[in-house]
């Protein structure tokens, strides 16, 4: 990653070499760039680019990234819904959770989510208590053994972010870490 401002100078290639870089929009043969096989610059010109280019990387991150949700659950416990594990980082990160909020969170249906908060509670992995602000709510939290679970299976997938990206730069990584938070943000709501 350079220090330039998204969209100065020649952009990088998805999916190519690191380094591997395409001249500007203005100066790009026909079929250069991110879509060889069109011949031609997207609908809505240079500046689509970007954001095909991002929908791309992203629909082929989430597809991973469920994937990878799905393997983490079952490693937590194998009767486990991959949407399991999300609900272990977001309790984990941020305690306990009134059902609501997590739905609001997810962007997930309530019934959705209770769906799931009993599946865990049923396995002993989430508890209910009673909220201290309003008696007739209730937070989840993580039991003790959820807890265990989860984190053990947490710093596993951690040491393999390391692996992965062993030949990036630490700035690269908060980088990354920056602009994904950022864009979950924009995301909420």
């Amino acid at each position: 990653m350079s220090g330039d401002a998204p969209g100065a100078g020649a952009a990088s290639v998805p999916g190519a070499a690191p380094g591997a870089e395409e001249a500007p929009a203005s100066r790009a043969a026909p079929g250069a760039g991110a879509f060889p096989s069109s011949g031609r610059a997207p609908a809505g010109g240079p500046a689509e680019r970007e954001f095909l280019a991002l929908e791309r990387e992203l629909a082929v991150f989430l597809r991973r990234a469920r994937a990878q949700s799905g393997e983490m659950a079952r490693e937590v416990h194998p009767e486990l819904e991959s949407s399991a594990y999300g609900l272990f980082v977001r309790l984990d990160d941020a305690g306990p959770q009134r059902a609501t909020e997590l739905s609001a969170y997810f962007g997930v249906g309530k019934a959705t989510m209770s769906r799931q908060l009993r599946a865990l509670e049923q396995l002993g992995l989430v508890a209910r208590d009673p909220d201290p602000a309003d008696g007739r709510a209730s937070l989840v939290r993580l039991t003790d053994e959820g807890r265990d679970r989860f984190r053990h299976v947490r710093d596993a997938r951690r040491e393999r972010y390391v692996r992965k990206l062993a030949d990036w730069d630490r700035a690269e990584v908060a980088e990354l870490a920056r602009l994904l938070h950022h864009f979950n943000q924009r995301s909420e709501g």
